[in-house]
């Protein structure tokens, strides 16, 4: 098989940056001292100014700063620490989302110094979803894709001191400790998708997923070419077969030490690069973005890195059905038939339709499994980003109780997702006249037809669609969203497992 020369990501993938620096970054409750080389000031857009920040409200408003969530003002010293005032809305509106946007701000604004502080009134807010939003939010803000360049500018946190006035210690820093695993989630993904496509592929994804599950305790199995054959998986292998790149089914699976309280199964569309194949995308700017269509896959093996450490008591199976679509003399070909995982025939209508061909396997594979429920996610359509844009995923399902439960994970996580509908009328676009289904539905309403195909892949079990099209990347840092792949679905997903349990 050929290979890269390129590479430069080592196969120990639990050893590069992204999860080197949040190792390194201390997140600790206390005081202020004298080592920050700034500090910030929570400051809301009504009430007192923090007298610690040496400025009446009327001389930030003079300065430019209101107090909005995000809003920062830095105020450099002659001698000491640069002072911030950092925005955080109304004290009637204070939320884990305004203060975890809040934190990032702040360390945005202060991204020259490694080492920080940050000192806020909580108010009457819970302390513990408190410190863990803001610790989250700035462990989340200060991540860079800084691995391919040679001198980075960019300065990793090393500390952050929370101010939040006097509380019990024990519990101050499990609230902490909890940031740094939701966020490793979140930036296991970013590391991910961030990743160029020659230096990242589906092998390679299996060779990272074993290095992290045995540090993060989960199993994994990867299946290669001869093994995915061999099982049927016609899915996967029809899209794999433009590619010099073997495809890889890389199987996880967490189980608790106590008795778990249900079974739970993961989907991720892991296409390492998409052309488009046959049906080949123009050069524009969101074929440069295609490096990120793995980006599902990425955000299942994010949340499997935390599912120990988060406590989850559910057992927890993941498919990352991984290869890249490229054109060839071999591709497979508008008007072929695929026959997936459990015999469905799959006619192809367009080549560029294939993260749900790649998927489909995968779902046969958990109802053998016996798993209570599914969830999968994917960037599977440009329908999705055109219907809801780049900060909203489309969420669809078969389910009203798993629809409900990523519904409560989106608002604990801020990764936000709206409800389209499972509109059965449609399912006709789908049909074939050679074979049980085809890839493709009419001009309109493509994230519903996208996800009624996958649907007929459920067999009936509880089922939610995650289409992250437009949530995957952010062309400029926003709140706790860096530039570049958000990493979005790694703390949704985990926040999900962490709570669930077979339906009664």
């Amino acid at each position: 098989m050929t290979r890269s020369p390129n590479k430069l990501i080592p196969a120990d993938f639990a050893t590069v940056p992204g999860l080197d620096a949040l190792d390194g970054a201390e997140v600790r409750v206390g005081s202020v001292g004298d080592r920050a080389g700034a500090i910030g000031f929570g400051v809301h857009s009504d009430g007192d100014v923090p007298g610690g920040l040496g400025f009446s409200r009327d001389a930030l408003e003079e300065a430019g700063f209101d107090g909005k969530v995000g809003a920062t003002l830095v105020l450099p010293q002659a001698e000491g620490p640069d002072l911030v005032a950092v925005g955080l809305g109304a004290a009637s509106d204070s939320s884990p989302a305004t203060l975890r946007d809040a934190a990032a701000a702040f360390v945005r604004a202060a991204a020259r110094h490694g080492r920080l502080a940050l000192k806020v009134d909580l108010g009457g807010a819970d302390r513990a979803s408190a410190l863990t939003a803001l610790a989250e939010g700035a462990l989340l803000a200060r991540y860079r894709y800084t691995v391919l360049i040679a001198e980075s500018k960019h300065v990793p946190l090393a500390a952050l001191t929370l101010d939040v006035g006097e509380g019990d210690a024990a519990a101050d820093a499990a609230a902490v400790a909890a940031a740094s695993v939701t966020a490793r989630a979140a930036i296991v993904a970013r590391d991910l998708a961030n990743t160029p496509p020659g230096h990242l592929t589906a092998t390679d994804m299996a060779d990272i997923a074993e290095a992290l599950g045995g540090r993060f305790g989960f199993d994994v199995t990867a299946y290669d070419k001869a093994a995915l054959i061999e099982l049927g998986c016609g899915g996967l292998l029809g899209v794999n077969q433009g590619s010099v790149e073997e495809p890889r089914m890389i199987v996880l699976h967490y189980k608790p030490s106590g008795a778990a309280t249900g079974k739970l199964g993961l989907i991720g569309k892991g296409i390492m690069y998409d052309s488009g194949g046959i049906s080949l995308k123009p050069s524009d700017p969101m074929h440069l973005l295609m490096k990120m269509d793995m980006g599902g896959a990425a955000a299942v093996l994010g949340a499997f890195s935390a599912l120990r450490d988060a406590g989850t008591t559910a057992e927890v199976f993941g498919w990352l059905m991984c290869t890249d679509n490229m054109p060839s003399a071999t591709a497979y070909k508008l008007g072929d038939v695929l026959t997936a995982r459990g015999g469905t025939t799959i006619e192809v209508k367009n080549t560029d339709a294939e993260g749900r061909i790649a998927m489909s396997d995968a779902f046969a594979l958990a109802n053998e499994q016996g798993v209570d429920a599914i969830v999968d996610i994917a960037t599977l359509t440009g329908a999705a980003l055109v219907s809801l844009g780049g900060h909203v995923a489309a969420l669809l399902g078969n389910d009203d109780r798993m629809i409900d439960l990523l519904r409560g994970a989106s608002a604990a996580t801020d990764e936000k997702i709206w409800q389209m509908p499972l509109e059965r009328k449609y399912r006709a676009q789908l049909d074939s006249n050679i074979a049980d289904i085809s890839n493709l539905g009419g001009p309109y309403g493509g994230a519903i037809t996208a996800a009624l195909f996958l649907d007929h892949f459920t067999g009936g079990t509880p089922w939610a669609h995650l289409d992250i099209a437009g949530t995957m990347q952010v062309e400029k840092d926003d709140s706790w969203r860096t530039q570049g792949a958000t990493g979005f679905g790694g703390r949704l997903l985990l926040d999900l497992a962490k709570g669930f349990s077979a339906p009664a």
